[in-house]
């Protein structure tokens, strides 16, 4: 018969909150990182093919609901591995969520999907403090991804976490504009949603305790950011990023937090003179340019923009776990004062992201704070 657990050691348990999190920067203790098994490409949508070139988008609605080939995913997988396996070398602690088969055929009343992947946490769910919130997500291929988190969701909530879900879109005909069309270069900055109902994804806001940094896109609209917005409160506040890019979707290639007064911006994407007010006082860190991507696959099969050498992790104020081949942003990391950690995801592209994408920071080793106290 096991020995039962001392009152001391249960009472010490009870004090660690099982979801902490206020910040991208603050010491990370767990985190849940996605998973490859039962990729498929994307059904196809308007708000799929928006973001991607015509012969691009052309090709994925041939190959829609079929698995990703496993030249893609076994390359990919490697690297994943060694990354899980940096991180708990690092003393983080790792979740996974169950394995899906995304193949399988699903809808509502108004229509029929099957699913994508459950690569990235970092969309579907957004942490705030001791709360995770399932986002309204603009994909219908995406509708159900966060059922593959639901076991630790579940455990996460019976050991004192809150759980919220934004309401679920409709995601009709209405939500999309029918006369979309990518702008052209000197063309503003157009969206294909409309304002029909709130959808956002959480990889389009990025945390600095009281602050948020949320920008719109293909996949988050006005009244998404609005329902966010209400939904925290007035303890919080939420700034709106412009972006410049013509297929937007998600901050983290755009405009990245790093430490206290440290935030790094793509500088094809941003207009320094443009960002909100309460950033003033911090250092503007410009990203250098990308090392190019010579691999004709990964060109060709990559979901994200050349400039994923920005989708970096933080595991403190110090360390940060960025992408091997992109050198110049190492030395970049480096000058600023950081001490980088390069590690090898480059063939995650194809499924959607890198570091920062493929991981939700549940727990980080700090309290809620204002960095912007005296605006």
């Amino acid at each position: 018969m096991p020995a039962p657990s001392s009152t001391a050691d249960n009472a010490a348990e009870a004090l660690v909150p099982p979801v902490n999190s206020h910040n991208e920067w603050d010491p990370l203790e767990e985190v849940i990182v996605g998973r490859l098994e039962g990729a498929t490409i994307p059904s196809h949508h308007p708000v799929v093919a928006c973001n991607m070139p015509p012969w691009a988008a052309q090709l994925q609605g041939l190959a829609a609901g079929f698995r990703y080939p496993r030249v893609l995913t076994e390359r990919a997988q490697q690297e994943l591995d060694q990354f899980i396996a940096l991180l708990r070398s690092l003393g983080v602690t790792v979740r996974r969520p169950d394995a899906v088969d995304h193949r399988r055929r699903f809808g509502t009343p108004d229509w029929s999907s099957r699913g994508f992947c459950n690569t990235c946490p970092r969309d579907s769910m957004l942490v705030i403090g001791d709360e995770i919130i399932e986002t309204p997500m603009a994909w219908p291929c995406r509708y159900f991804e966060t059922h593959s988190y639901r076991a630790i969701l579940k455990d996460y909530f019976r050991r004192g976490a809150r759980w919220t879900a934004a309401p679920k879109p409709q995601l009709t005909d209405e939500l999309f504009d029918a006369d979309f069309s990518v702008p052209k270069a000197g063309e503003p900055v157009r969206h294909i949603l409309t304002e029909f109902e709130p959808v956002f994804d959480a990889a389009d806001c990025v945390r600095a305790g009281r602050d948020l940094f949320v920008t719109r896109s293909n996949v988050t609209n006005r009244m998404g950011i609005e329902w966010l917005r209400r939904h925290l409160g007035p303890g919080y506040r939420i700034h709106e990023n412009e972006s410049r890019c013509r297929t937007p979707m998600h901050i983290d290639t755009t405009f990245v937090l790093l430490a206290p007064g440290k935030v790094l911006v793509n500088p094809e994407y941003i207009d320094v003179d443009h960002l909100p007010h309460v950033l003033k006082s911090w250092d503007i860190l410009i990203a250098p340019e990308p090392s190019p991507i010579y691999d004709p696959l990964l060109r060709i099969t990559s979901m994200c923009g050349k400039w994923l050498s920005m989708n970096v992790l933080m595991i403190d104020e110090k360390h940060v776990i960025a992408e091997r081949h992109h050198t110049d942003m190492l030395r970049a990391l480096e000058r600023w004062g950081f001490e980088p950690i390069p590690c090898d995801l480059r063939h995650y592209a194809p499924f959607g992201g890198s570091f920062h994408c493929a991981t939700l920071d549940i727990r980080r080793r700090g309290t809620l704070e204002s960095y912007f106290d005296n605006e």
